[in-house]
């Protein structure tokens, strides 16, 4: 055997193994692989579909679409126009003036046209005949003693210087008594005149021509003096509008300016002429009275509704459509799309209407592209696209 050989040198210590070196490049070469074959699938799937999906609108292409067009100025006449009713211009309440009765004959209807003393009802004249008839005797009576006693002072007065004379106490007594006599007969004429002037209050009367507008007399119906009128007329038949027109129209109505007044039911328009103008404005309403004399025609009743219209001058001015108008709590405006396609708010004073549209008195110079439709949905500022006018032929 041999024997072993001890190594007593210092003992050397192992090299460590090196690790593998890291993929880097190799793995950034499988994720760009990865990548690519995702955006083909991704593209071969699109192109299997039939495309791309579209990109959304642009902000231009979600815009609301208006309908907004110019102003412009456009000639017109101006009216001021007001409304009311058709009345009697001298309405002529008819009653009882006397002691008052049971109405026993009525002789008159709605729509008559009677004549100045015209008997319109009759009362009972069951308790003033009477007396008439008793106070007419009276004054006969009166009549007879008086001429009697004027005889016989006329014979006391013949032979007062006769043989046979009468004192002269005697003469002045018959004198006395045709003074007496006489008064008495005048007393008797002023109590039959009052009574018959009584009898003659029995019956109504009309006191001017005119037509019968209302009857609320009824045979058999007492009546009192001060009670309710039993007739009421309308003096000469003549008939006016009275109506009420704003404060703001007022200044520019004057007495004699023609007008034309249209009633309910009626066809033709009425010519008449402006009569009086109220003197003062209602503050509640801030309304005045405004009358029109208006010619006699059957049409023209006593309470129907009308419309007047009193042309004042002429002007151009910006018309919008009704829809294009709006007020809130600032007033009246209206919007309008400017250069840039935004919509932008302009307050305006409205000057009346045409068949038209709504005429501007202030605020727009005609120039303006103004909405007409759907402005109320609306809001200052916003983007609008603006719909193309269609040629109307």
């Amino acid at each position: 055997m041999y024997d072993t050989v001890h190594d007593h040198s210092t003992p050397v210590p192992p090299v460590p193994r090196p690790l593998p070196a890291e993929p880097t490049l190799l793995r950034r070469g499988y994720v760009a692989a990865a990548v690519l074959v995702a955006v083909l699938a991704v593209g071969l799937m699109f192109l299997m579909r039939g495309g791309a999906k579209p990109a959304g609108p642009t902000a231009a292409e979600a815009a609301p679409l208006v309908t907004a067009l110019p102003a412009g100025r456009t000639p017109f006449t101006m009216t001021v126009n007001f409304t009311g009713a058709i009345v009697a211009r001298y309405d002529m309440p008819i009653g009882v003036d006397s002691e008052g009765g049971r109405i026993s004959a009525v002789l008159v209807e709605v729509g008559d046209h009677v004549r100045a003393g015209q008997v319109l009802a009759r009362l009972d004249t069951a308790v003033v005949a009477p007396q008439v008839a008793s106070l007419r005797a009276t004054l006969e009576q009166n009549r007879a003693e008086a001429a009697l006693a004027e005889a016989d002072y006329r014979r006391a007065a013949a032979i007062a210087n006769s043989i046979a004379a009468l004192s002269k106490e005697e003469v002045d007594k018959r004198h006395a008594q045709v003074a007496t006599s006489a008064a008495r007969v005048k007393a008797a004429e002023a109590q039959l005149a009052e009574a018959e002037a009584r009898m003659g209050r029995t019956d109504i009367r009309a006191p001017a021509d005119g037509t019968v507008l209302t009857r609320s007399a009824e045979i058999g119906q007492a009546v009192t003096p001060g009670g309710p009128a039993l007739f009421r007329l309308a003096r000469g038949g003549e008939v006016e509008m009275r109506a009420v027109a704003a404060e703001q129209d007022l200044p520019r109505l004057k007495i004699g300016q023609p007008a034309e007044v249209r009633v309910a039911g009626v066809t033709a328009a009425v010519a008449g002429k402006v009569r009086l103008l109220g003197a003062v404005i209602d503050p509640a309403t801030r309304l005045g009275e405004v009358r029109v004399t208006l010619p006699k025609d059957p049409n023209l009743r006593p309470g129907a509704f009308a419309r007047g219209a009193v042309k004042v001058g002429s002007d151009d001015r910006p018309i919008v459509a009704q829809t294009a108008l709006l007020s809130d709590g600032r007033g009246s405006y209206v919007l309008i799309v400017g250069p840039d396609n935004h919509v932008v708010r302009r307050d305006v004073r409205v000057g009346g209407a045409q068949p038209s549209g709504i005429v501007i008195a202030d605020g727009l110079d005609g120039s303006e592209r103004v909405v007409t439709t759907a402005a109320a949905f609306l809001h200052e500022g916003e983007l609008v696209r603006v719909a193309v006018a269609k040629d109307p032929s």
